[in-house]
């Protein structure tokens, strides 16, 4: 395909920062999209229903056209969700990309109905040495009251492309959750946006991502605030080693008529290596008074006296460094109560730290 630039920050920066945009180079989109046969789905039972009757999609922000374009002319995998009532029960789709499925372009709807209680966990891997291409746009909107969880895992191969476009609208009292652990992918690109509409509504965006090799990784997270006393926190927390490169964009918006409403994003990365590359820019924006917005960004190697102390208690340095990710990470996975699930993640990182 054509060099083409993606992700666009909602405002733009100073050109030195290098980061307003992603370009891409050289990516090989497939031409044809069979019918994706291999995912699985967990007993959803009465509460949840899952159909393939998924609208035309129209995003306010999204990666950008072509990606958008692709959702609608050319998925093949489309999951209309809709939660009527409370369930305990967690809802697993597993897609696995293989040499028979090794092209995914999926257009998910989400929907929670006026106080329902749900968790949504959609997960990415690779179980072939395949080069797989990723395309997904997921769409949710959480009604009245209601509280919706959603876990994003990727875990495809460093041969892949992974690319995810996410558009959330909350309504009065609501509350969307979301964990995303981003770790596979030779590119994986992300874009995040929240229209928080809803008078008290509540948002949390947590990452994990770990890189390695020549990866690289754009996150482009965005919330506007339109509801009073609405909030949105986003923490992100991450490692690159390598050559591995890494953009985080993080945009807090506060829209006239969203008094009170407060904003928190806080954005770690841990250098494992000097040849890796942490960018980050995170932004406020403000038309409104009487809000509360905070931003903080860090990057940096793991303290040597922090090591010593673990490596005086009888670990070598990789597992010394290895328990400080982890702890870095520990605060985002507790959330994940699916324990197979977050075992698998947990080896996963320990299988990309090794």
């Amino acid at each position: 395909m054509n060099d083409i630039n993606i992700n666009e920050t909602p405002i733009r920066t100073a050109r030195n920062f290098n980061i307003n945009n992603m370009k891409l180079e050289n990516i090989k989109i497939p031409n044809k999209f069979n019918k994706f046969e291999n995912v699985e789905i967990s007993d959803i039972g009465t509460k949840i229903t899952i159909d393939s009757n998924v609208k035309k999609t129209t995003l306010k922000y999204g990666l950008g056209e072509f990606f958008i374009d692709q959702a609608n002319s050319s998925s093949n995998y489309n999951a209309n969700i809709v939660v009527d009532s409370k369930t305990s029960k967690e809802i697993e789709m597993n897609f696995k990309l293989n040499t028979c499925n090794q092209n995914l372009v999926d257009n998910i709807e989400i929907t929670a109905n006026e106080s329902t209680k749900s968790t949504i966990i959609l997960k990415y891997e690779t179980t072939d040495e395949v080069e797989a291409y990723h395309n997904a746009v997921i769409k949710a909107k959480a009604g009245k009251d209601a509280v919706l969880n959603i876990i994003i895992v990727n875990l495809t191969n460093k041969k892949s492309n992974n690319f995810v476009s996410i558009e959330n609208i909350l309504e009065d009292n609501s509350k969307i959750n979301y964990c995303i652990v981003d770790f596979g992918g030779k590119n994986s690109i992300t874009n995040y946006y929240s229209n928080i509409m809803g008078e008290n509504a509540d948002n949390k965006l947590d990452t994990i991502y770990i890189g390695t090799d020549n990866q690289v990784f754009d996150l482009n997270y965005i919330g506007e605030l339109y509801g009073r006393k609405s909030n949105i926190d986003i923490e992100v927390q991450g490692a690159l080693g390598d050559h591995a490169k890494k953009h985080f964009k993080g945009t807090i918006d506060f829209k006239k008529g969203c008094k009170k409403a407060s904003g928190n994003e806080n954005e770690n990365c841990i250098l494992l290596s000097d040849t890796a590359k942490s960018i980050a820019l995170p932004m406020l924006l403000c038309s409104e008074e009487d809000v509360e917005g905070n931003h903080s960004s860090s990057a940096g190697k793991i303290g040597e006296k922090e090591l010593f102390y673990i490596m005086s208690r009888g670990f070598e340095k990789k597992e010394a460094m290895k328990l400080m990710v982890r702890a870095k990470f520990n605060k985002i996975l507790k959330d994940i109560k699916n324990e197979d699930l977050r075992e698998q993640i947990l080896k996963e990182i320990d299988k990309k730290l090794d």
